[in-house]
């Protein structure tokens, strides 16, 4: 008897393909309009991301819904995930399109790449099974290689290109070699069909910790925590500012929502053992981080190990859930509500910081040292107030959004009984001070060794004066901010 096929339901998926369409659109008006059309394909880009939330909000029911054969899943989760995404992905654009253009990388193949990558990210946030999953985190990754090397006349670029490639194939073979063991342990691919085979007790558990080992390693590669960091700094250096900033942005909310539907959705039966490696990674990404970014005096490789450090911190979170005889669901809600609201806070502050930084660069000048910053606050008092906004927040100082995504970890932390882990944590984040306060030192008490006018247009000037007042006004307001982020917890769990 033939098997008939049956067409899956396209509206829950209907974001990833209006955005798979649109990039056709813009393929094809670069090619043909493009030589005398230098911004189209940047306005169609911000257009499709745009469509893509407009699509997002208007298929909102609160409901998850699973479709390509228990593939692809659309919950609340995936779709405040996504949304945050579109928001990042088109501020970056906006901070960048200056810098591209003086640079002449605004060309179409940027912009196609960036919403392949984009698409990626979508993917794995709505990834059901392991797959999707796969599938999703391969287009990403490959578009930012080649976003990375995008400018192709820069040795430093192409070095850093290589070196992300390198490293990341190696970690997603980590990771796919983890995903064959789980499937060969369960005999399903799919995230919900694990986690039911691990609750019946029915599969071998050591080819289950062997593939949780490296599951956890592959996560841990795409999150850039020790010991898997290598890749973090010089790429952060090599790549040009524009794409260190989509870099260190959105793919970090697709990396979140990789690692909380394998681990919490997929393996959540395994949580003593991963707990154990999180909670590791987590300590040492902390103190290698802040330790490292004190030698830096380039800003971009002093954020990556800064990145570093923050994503240690997200881990924490995540970690935090209680499991056994001990295991409380509020609990465990509460600490993966904190890492997502860490997250969040975390791609928020990066996008401010980068987004200075290509304010300060013009043609021919990367604004990328710290003494680049020196005297800002003579050159222009506002965006150094901006500045100061983003580095106090990143330093966990009150009462910005930074403190409170800090506290909240900790907090879960302290909760779920790993109190001496927390000590250490904060006893790191006073040596981070010093480096995010050194930038401060610089902007209000040094001498401009550049005293060019700031120029850059109205658009990013004004969307970055509103980013840096969201991270200081976010801060007085994070028990709402949290209760979104555990009610879509809640509602997608």
């Amino acid at each position: 008897m033939l098997n008939t096929f049956v067409m899956p339901d396209l509206y829950p998926a209907a974001p990833e393909i209006f955005l798979l369409l649109m990039s056709f659109v813009v393929l094809f008006a670069d090619l043909i309009f493009g030589a005398t059309q230098r911004r189209l394909a940047g306005r169609l880009t911000l257009m499709t991301l745009l469509g893509c939330a407009a699509i997002t909000l208007f298929t909102t029911d609160g409901q998850a819904s699973l479709t390509f054969s228990n593939m692809f899943v659309d919950d609340l989760l995936a779709d405040l995930l996504k949304l945050l995404t579109y928001l990042a992905v088109a501020v970056t654009l906006i901070y960048g399109r200056q810098y591209l253009g003086d640079r002449k990388l605004d060309k179409g193949e940027f912009y196609l790449l960036v919403l392949y990558a984009t698409l990626g990210m979508m993917v794995m946030i709505s990834a059901a099974s392991f797959l999707t999953l796969y599938l999703g985190l391969e287009l990403m990754s490959l578009s930012l290689y080649a976003l990375v090397a995008i400018d192709r006349d820069s040795p430093r670029a192409t070095e850093a290109a290589m070196k992300y490639f390198v490293l990341g194939a190696m970690a997603s073979g980590l990771l796919l070699y983890g995903m064959s063991m789980i499937y060969g342990a369960t005999g399903t691919l799919e995230i919900g069909g694990i986690a039911q085979a691990l609750l019946q007790g029915q599969t071998d558990k050591t080819i289950l910790i062997f593939g949780l080992v490296f599951i956890v390693a592959g996560i841990a590669f795409k999150l850039g925590v020790v010991p898997f960091h290598m890749w973090i700094p010089d790429v952060y250096h090599g790549a040009p500012t524009a794409v260190t900033l989509f870099i260190g942005s959105a793919p970090k909310l697709a990396a979140y929502a990789m690692a909380l539907r394998l681990l919490v959705y997929g393996l959540f039966s395994l949580a003593k053992e991963w707990q154990t490696m999180l909670l590791i990674m987590a300590v040492l990404s902390i103190g290698l981080g802040n330790l490292a970014a004190i030698a830096q005096t380039n800003i971009k490789r002093m954020l990556a190990y800064s990145a570093i450090s923050h994503m240690g911190f997200m881990l924490l979170g995540l970690m935090a859930g209680v499991v056994g005889a001990e295991f409380d669901p509020f609990t465990a809600i509460n600490a993966y509500s904190s890492a997502l609201y860490y997250t969040v806070a975390y791609v928020l502050m990066s996008l401010g910081s980068f987004g200075m930084i290509l304010l300060l660069s013009r043609a021919g000048y990367e604004a990328e040292n710290l003494d680049d910053f020196k005297g800002l606050n003579q050159r222009s008092p506002w965006f150094a107030a901006i500045m100061l906004v983003f580095m106090l927040s990143m330093a966990g100082i009150p009462f910005f959004i930074g403190f409170f995504a800090k506290f909240a970890v900790l907090l879960a932390a302290v909760k779920a009984g790993h109190t001496v882990v927390a000590v250490v944590a904060v006893l790191f984040s006073l040596v981070g001070a010093f480096y995010y306060l050194r930038v401060v030192k610089l902007m209000y008490f040094d001498e401009p060794v550049d005293a060019a006018p700031i120029s850059a247009p109205f658009d990013m000037k004004a969307l970055l004066s509103i980013n840096g007042i969201a991270v200081a006004a976010f801060g007085l307001f994070p028990d709402r901010i949290m209760a979104i982020c555990t009610t879509v917890l809640l509602r997608s769990l």
